[in-house]
C-alpha cells in the first residue's frame, strides 16, 4: 500500500508579492492559499511563508495566519531611503530542509535564482514538486535553465490575476462615479 503524499509549500512572500505586481494585480493570500490546497495538496500546516517582521503589522501577520500560512519571520532593516529590507533566502532553505523528512514533495514559490541549489537538491532526491513563479519575465535564469522538456518544474503566475487576485470591492458607504474612475466617500 502507498503512503499518501504529504506536500510542503515553502513561500517567499516578497518575490511573489512583488511578481504579481509587477504584472499590475494584487494577490488575494487566501485564494493563493486555496489553490496550493486544490492544485497541490498543500494542507493544514504545511504552507509555510516566509516575510519579513515589521512592527506595526500585527494585523497582516494575523491574517495571513488565519488564513492557513505558518508564517516564518525575519528580522528586518529600516534603510537610509525609507525602504525596509528583510532577506528572507536563507530563512526559506532553512526550514525547507528542517521540514525535509516531513514531505514527500515540496513547492517552492518563488523567482529567485537564488535558490537554484535547494530546487537541485530537491529534483535530485525526488522531493520536488514544482516550482512556482510568480512572474514569467521576472523568473531568474538559474531556475529556467533547470526546466527541460524532459522535466517541467516551473508553473508560472501570469495571467491568474482572475483566479488569484483581489476582487474590487468599494469601501461601505462609498459610490462609483465612473467620470472620476474611482470609488469616493459619501
Amino acid at each position: 500500500m502507498k503512503s499518501r503524499e504529504i506536500t510542503y509549500a515553502f513561500i517567499d512572500s516578497q518575490n511573489l508579492n512583488l511578481g504579481v505586481r509587477d504584472q499590475g494585480w494584487n494577490l488575494d493570500f487566501v485564494r493563493f492559499r486555496r489553490y496550493l490546497s486544490d492544485k497541490f495538496g498543500v494542507g493544514p500546516g504545511q504552507a509555510f511563508l516566509f516575510i519579513g517582521y515589521v512592527p506595526g503589522n500585527q494585523g497582516l501577520y494575523s491574517f495571513l495566519q488565519e488564513a492557513g500560512y505558518i508564517c516564518v519571520f525575519k528580522p528586518t532593516l529600516a534603510l537610509a531611503d525609507g525602504k525596509v529590507k528583510g532577506n528572507v533566502d536563507a530563512e526559506l532553505v532553512l526550514h525547507t530542509m528542517i521540514e525535509y523528512p516531513n514531505f514527500s514533495r515540496a513547492i517552492i514559490v518563488t523567482g529567485d535564482g537564488d535558490f537554484r541549489c535547494p530546487v537541485e537538491y530537491l529534483m535530485e532526491k525526488g522531493k520536488l514538486g514544482t516550482v512556482i513563479a510568480p512572474n514569467s519575465r521576472k523568473v531568474s535564469f538559474l531556475l529556467k535553465s533547470l526546466n527541460t522538456p524532459e522535466r517541467r518544474i516551473l508553473v508560472f503566475l501570469d495571467g491568474m490575476d482572475r483566479k488569484l487576485g483581489k476582487s474590487y470591492r468599494p469601501k461601505r458607504g462609498a459610490f462609483r462615479d465612473e467620470t472620476l474612475q474611482g470609488p469616493l466617500s459619501s
